[in-house]
């Protein structure tokens, strides 16, 4: 299941993406607009922050704003950040393998065959698509 730090995250971004201007936005009005609690919805934005989709300006006027434009926002890079490995099981896993304790043959392991399906068929989903391609055709309510 999708962790509710990832799916914030995801809204977040979606909501910052929305802005035509791309001014800062205030971390407030972006927990109201999206129903997430202030506290967690800072710490997401800081750990998005640091990987440089966002950045964020202090001060009147000050808060959150994205560094790319949409379409340059790949969800792999997103999902990576926010999720961590997209694999299920660390043996198949492209960025963070680990051999696993109670298989002696990734060969002929009926689980790793499946869960490199499960890996690939998710990461063609977060490549081939942007956050661009996740923005829904609304305006936002202010």
């Amino acid at each position: 299941m999708l962790s509710k730090k990832t799916k914030y995250g995801l809204k977040a971004l979606a909501y910052l993406g929305y802005q035509k201007d791309r001014k800062p936005v205030q971390i407030s009005e972006i927990a109201e607009h999206e129903n997430i609690s202030q506290k967690f919805l800072e710490s997401i934005l800081l750990s998005l922050r640091k990987s440089g989709f966002l950045s964020s300006k202090k001060g009147k006027g000050g808060g959150y704003y994205l560094l790319k434009e949409p379409n340059e926002i790949y969800m792999t890079d997103v999902m990576r950040v926010l999720e961590g490995p997209i694999a299920m099981v660390p043996c198949v896993s492209l960025n963070f393998y680990e051999s696993c304790e109670d298989c002696p043959d990734e060969k002929s392991c009926s689980v790793h065959k499946l869960m490199l399906q499960v890996r690939d068929s998710a990461l063609e989903v977060y490549r081939n698509n942007t956050l661009q391609d996740i923005l829904c055709d609304k305006e936002l309510k202010k």
